[in-house]
């Protein structure tokens, strides 16, 4: 009963996304903006792979706020909030809303960074650790914006607030991606999994940590 009603809310978000393209072309026009502003500012001008690795985060940071935010308020918009409530278990619809989340989140991910290290010209010394940080880093950012989106939902214009409310909870994990990203992209050296492994179960810790508190917290956001 719970994974079939995880799976339909899941689906349900997806085939309305796929309809709307609300959430997809905000977080395209976004990445695509920030990448063209990129670009220009910095010419031919060679950056660190710190900077490089703060760069691309910002971007993802934003762009997820923007497009994460819509998950409730979209359910408040349509009207079918209290359907929802009546016959999908809380747990259920976190769970979907997080499913869809992180599955939104890891496709605006994998872009951003593919159009940032085409736009930079920066060369990827570990793709292994660059392509688990970018899956990790969507499953907690999804992690720690899906109940903050259910909690903004029913604020008037409360949309915008989800940056705001998110960001100190993500300063963690912002400084887990961004050592990570820029170990990945930095000239390769020996023992680069080994330096790279206390953030990476930093991440795992986050993200479970953030998934277990908002799991056991949603029901109340929910129904209150």
């Amino acid at each position: 009963m719970f994974f079939r009603a995880t799976w339909a809310v899941f689906r349900k978000d997806v085939q309305l996304e796929l309809r709307s393209r609300y959430a997809i072309n905000a977080l395209g026009m976004f990445v695509a903006a920030s990448l063209v502003l990129v670009l220009f500012a910095l010419g031919q001008t060679e950056i660190s792979p710190p900077v490089r690795a703060a760069l691309l985060w910002i971007v993802i940071l934003f762009a997820a706020c923007v497009g994460l935010g819509r998950a409730f308020v979209a359910e408040e918009e349509r009207g079918t909030t209290l359907l929802l409530q009546l016959h999908v278990p809380p747990s259920a619809v976190y769970a979907g809303k997080l499913l869809y989340n992180a599955a939104l989140t890891l496709a605006l991910n994998l872009a951003a960074a593919a159009g940032f290290l085409l736009v930079t010209g920066a060369e990827i010394a570990a793709p292994g650790v660059l392509l688990l940080t970018l899956v990790l880093g969507a499953i907690g950012l999804a992690g720690a914006t899906t109940l903050l989106a259910a909690m903004i939902a029913r604020a008037s214009g409360g949309a915008p607030l989800l940056a705001v409310l998110a960001f100190p909870v993500l300063v963690p994990l912002l400084f887990s991606v961004v050592n990570l990203t820029e170990r990945a992209t930095r000239p390769f050296t020996a023992g680069l999994w080994t330096e790279a492994l206390p953030d990476l179960t930093s991440l795992v810790g986050f993200a479970g940590l953030l998934i277990t508190a908002s799991s056991l917290l949603f029901e109340y956001v929910w129904t209150e």
